[in-house]
């Protein structure tokens, strides 16, 4: 299994460019809380009827699959999984607060999907050098680490 330095080097040689750096911190996060976002507005019925009633609004398409995606950050580094895990909640906070608009939830995640890989392919535009995601798939979960790890390194945390 690769190390998340080992993935971090390879995502950062299409990541030099300050101006698409920029960029990937607002949308990276950006599409990981859409993605989250859209697949919990898939109806769940089936799932909130299994969960105890007290959890019910936590069982959707979303969290069940966020925690596949958490199983890869800590399979990777318990640190790194700890601290997905606290940005996973705050987007799913922020996924519950989408759902009190006057307007469907989908709607405003796919706004903010499309919105957010305008910027990304821009920002790639401006590196001159594609996604890494296109190269392997599994670069858009290196992407959140990624930008999780240059805030373990301002502070001094190793992941």
């Amino acid at each position: 299994m690769r190390t998340l330095d080992s993935w971090f080097a390879e995502y950062s040689e299409s990541h030099q460019n300050p101006l698409n750096k920029l960029i990937h911190w607002i949308c990276v996060p950006s599409i990981f809380f859409s993605i989250l976002a859209l697949v919990s507005s898939i109806p769940a019925q089936t799932l909130q009827n299994l969960a105890p009633e007290s959890m019910a609004w936590f069982a959707n398409w979303g969290t069940l699959i966020l925690i596949f995606v958490l199983i890869f950050y800590y399979r990777h580094s318990v640190p790194m999984g700890i601290a997905m895990t606290a940005f996973s909640i705050l987007c799913i906070i922020g996924v519950e607060a989408l759902r009190v608009l006057p307007f469907p939830m989908w709607a405003t995640a796919l706004i903010i999907f499309v919105a957010a890989w305008i910027g990304q392919f821009y920002g790639h535009q401006v590196e001159g050098k594609k996604p890494s995601f296109l190269k392997d798939l599994q670069f858009l979960l290196i992407g959140p680490a990624w930008l999780m790890g240059f805030i373990f390194k301002s502070a001094g945390i190793r992941y």
